[in-house]
């Protein structure tokens, strides 16, 4: 993953004992990477207790049962209220949430539960709430109305456990104090979206993982930082990771530069799971 050292933490200046996120967003290669409990190294690498990548020209989803940087196995930048949207008058999707309580349940488009209570009645990953149409939002400011309108066209999505009805967005000095006008909505002013399917440990969907049909190298011999090929085929993967190097790609092949015998794992996925296969190229 391209995590620059520079990147922030969730909680910077101090992000203590949180949750402490990172998101990168590759703009120019389209691709989201987001981090669990991350920690930066003296050497500039990262730590991180999870990890996932997105790519945002497909419709991917975490294989079920995987977590992602978020408890539910969902992408968290997407789901944040962003003052540039704000700003910009309009904004057209959910937003991430968060309950004290959970069950070991999911429900699309989460793919992962991360039970705090054995309680059946306590809501599933994934719930989608919606705002009520009839609630009156018109006593509150022209940004705070810009975001309820989106609560009420697209709702928002338990995604975490944390706070009760706690709705993540993006820290920037530019918010006023009008934010806090959105902690008198109440709970009753919200609606539970009908949830199906609803997915437990037991009756979650299952199928093939990608097959891969072939991963090769131009040359398993080369000199130190020469051209090597990698090229493979897959059919029904979501997205391709190659490790070490290349990261998240697209395409059938890519072309590497080792310094050193190396030893490439091609990670294939989709909702149902996760193949691999390596080669090897050495370095005299």
């Amino acid at each position: 993953m391209p995590i620059p050292v520079t990147a922030l933490i969730e909680g910077y200046p101090a992000p203590g004992n949180g949750d402490r996120h990172v998101l990168v967003l590759d703009s120019g290669n389209c691709f989201l990477y987001e981090l669990y409990n991350s920690s930066v190294n003296s050497d500039g690498s990262w730590n991180a207790d999870s990890t996932a990548v997105w790519d945002l020209l497909g419709n991917e989803q975490r294989p079920y049962t995987w977590t992602s940087a978020d408890a539910a196995g969902l992408p968290i930048f997407p789901g944040l209220v962003r003052y540039d949207e704000v700003a910009a008058g309009k904004i057209q999707h959910a937003f991430r949430f968060t309950l004290p309580q959970t069950s070991a349940a999911f429900t699309p488009p989460a793919s992962h539960y991360a039970a705090t209570t054995s309680d059946p009645t306590a809501p599933p990953m994934g719930m989608c709430l919606r705002l009520k149409s009839s609630y009156n939002i018109s006593g509150f400011s022209a940004q705070m109305q810009v975001i309820l309108t989106a609560m009420q066209h697209y709702g928002l999505i338990l995604a975490d456990n944390g706070s009760s009805l706690f709705v993540t967005g993006v820290s920037d000095s530019r918010w006023g104090s009008d934010l806090d006008s959105l902690k008198t909505v109440p709970a009753s002013a919200f609606e539970v979206v009908q949830m199906s399917p609803v997915y437990t440990g037991s009756n979650y969907p299952t199928g093939a993982a990608p097959t891969i049909s072939n991963f090769t190298a131009s040359a398993t011999h080369v000199s130190s930082g020469g051209s090597v090929t990698l090229s493979w085929s897959a059919s029904s993967a979501d997205y391709v990771i190659i490790s070490p190097g290349p990261g998240a790609v697209r395409g059938t092949s890519i072309t590497v530069n080792p310094t050193a015998a190396t030893t490439y794992t091609l990670y294939a996925t989709n909702q149902y799971g996760r193949s691999t296969s390596t080669v090897t190229v050495n370095v005299p």
